[in-house]
């Protein structure tokens, strides 16, 4: 397997005192894991917001004027553009609504750790090219974000 190095900036602009292990060094692990699922490696950006913020953005750039949990702005779409040698490939930015994170993990009942990280790991695959528009999509992306959680320990009844 070849080395994977994914440089990650992180980007808080929420409290993060229901989830104060969801650090850097969190989301560093989890992406470096589907990257390394994926074989990939470059740069990815993450801002973990609030409900409002990640509202204005879906209504802005994707029309639905309400939060949502996760939103993914690849820099892969559209006209590609050449990279000096040695610059990591940039994937682009995961926003993630940490409010609603913390409810679906309530729902789902399993920690805000394995809500967050799965998050993380679906928007980053959107950001690979990943869909699920249709079923097949769907359980091809929905499989490796299993397999990823799984690997890091984060399964659905994992308490950290």
């Amino acid at each position: 397997m070849s080395d994977h190095r994914l440089i990650v900036d992180l980007d808080i602009r929420v409290n993060m005192d229901e989830a104060p292990d969801v650090d850097e060094a969190f989301v560093a692990r989890v992406l470096e894991a589907a990257a390394t699922r994926l074989d990939v490696s470059g740069e990815v950006s993450v801002s973990l917001v609030d409900d409002a913020e990640i509202h204005e953005l879906n209504h802005t750039y994707r029309g639905i004027d309400r939060p949502t949990d996760v939103l993914s702005f690849s820099l892969s779409e559209g006209e590609e553009m050449p990279l000096p040698p040695g610059e990591p490939v940039p994937f682009g930015d995961i926003v993630i609504s940490m409010p609603t994170a913390v409810r679906q993990a309530a729902e789902y009942g399993h920690t805000v750790y394995r809500e967050v990280a799965f998050l993380l790991v679906h928007g980053f695959l959107h950001l690979n090219g990943y869909d699920h528009q249709d079923e097949a999509s769907e359980r091809q992306m929905f499989t490796i974000q299993e397999e990823v959680l799984a690997d890091l320990g984060l399964t659905r009844d994992a308490t950290h």
